[in-house]
């Protein structure tokens, strides 16, 4: 028997090809300014789209919009109680992001060996040569 697509069994591994789309949907909704800045709303608190919306001065269904690529990407969730829809932060998606992008930080890492070495280099060289008075 095999199971719908769209459908995956919680704690089954996920293949490579949905780890890299599930990125994509981070990177993707991340790349927004409104988007961050609903994030930072979220961080520590649920609130109402019209909460998250009074904060914006474009219109609450596009706040909405936004609220729902968020969602898509695992970075919110929602719950409907009758019309009242609340939102709520999940940071999960944020820490595989973080991950990924750690796996590179040897690159920028190295560069602040250089700079750290550099100056270093020149304090030697200040304290072996003082300004001249």
């Amino acid at each position: 028997m095999t199971r719908p697509s769209h459908l995956r069994i919680v704690g089954s591994p996920t293949s490579d090809e949905d780890e890299q789309r599930a990125l994509d949907a981070v990177f993707a909704a991340l790349s927004d300014p409104v988007r961050r800045r609903i994030l930072d709303l979220l961080d520590g608190r649920d609130l109402l789209v019209s909460e998250v919306a009074a904060h914006f001065p474009i219109s609450l269904q596009a706040v909405s919009r936004h609220i729902q690529v968020l969602a898509r990407a695992g970075l919110v969730s929602q719950e409907r109680t009758g019309r009242i829809n609340r939102c709520r932060l999940d940071a999960g998606p944020i820490h595989a992001a973080t991950v990924w992008l750690n796996r590179y930080s040897k690159y920028w890492q190295a560069q602040f060996d250089l700079l750290a070495a550099s100056l270093e280099e020149i304090e030697r060289e200040r304290e072996a040569h003082p300004p001249k008075e």
